[in-house]
């Protein structure tokens, strides 16, 4: 199927997200950016964002309604891991059974009309969006960081330095048990030697 190649990007795309929440811990659910600064949406507000704009998105764009409320009934950082995989798990399996004319036809998108294949690319790109600034309050907590699209300074540093790519955990099932257990990641080999930046 000419789309299979945006199915296969939600698939995977979908446990990253997870896997980013899965590197907070719960305790930083209120911290934003800046303090006292409210323009900048504390991780559990990002975690709202992610549910609910993805629902709307699918439900008002591309037709798919998962029967279930996007948010959890307690907005712990383990119950939103618990319901977003469960609401994109439905989402994928949608995705995963339409024919090439349902991507290619043309549907509102806002106050545009775009192809469904079309709005899933910018709504992957809008969730990888909120995923990096995600990541990136995680290095200013300290945190370790562990590969979403390729090595990190935690893994071993830049590719060309033979760095590893090291996911939290190696599936989504994994995940969900090893977070529901209080956390079983994967063990990171640290920086390295050599800097993890090409302008050391």
């Amino acid at each position: 199927m000419r789309y299979e190649f945006l199915v296969d990007t939600y698939r995977t795309e979908r446990v990253k997200i997870l896997s980013v929440w899965s590197m907070f811990d719960d305790l930083d659910m209120e911290i934003r950016p800046r303090p006292r600064d409210a323009r900048g949406r504390s991780i559990r507000e990002q975690m709202v964002h992610q549910c609910v704009s993805e629902d709307v998105w699918f439900r008002s764009m591309l037709g798919v309604d998962v029967g279930a409320p996007p948010l959890p009934k307690t907005e712990t950082r383990f119950a939103f891991i618990r319901r977003y995989a469960e609401d994109s798990g439905h989402r994928l399996a949608h995705l995963e059974v339409q024919p090439e004319s349902w991507w290619e036809e043309t549907v509102a998108f806002f106050d545009n009309f775009r192809t469904r294949a079309w709005i899933l690319v910018r709504r992957i790109s809008h969730s990888s969006h909120h995923r990096g600034q995600q990541m990136a309050m995680l290095r200013m907590l300290g945190r370790e960081v562990y590969s979403n699209y390729g090595p990190t300074a935690d893994t071993g540093g830049l590719a060309s330095n033979a760095a590893t790519v090291v996911y939290p955990y190696p599936d989504l099932p994994s995940l969900i048990r090893g977070e529901e257990s209080g956390g079983r990641k994967a063990a990171l080999p640290g920086p390295g030697d050599k800097a993890p930046t090409e302008r050391p």
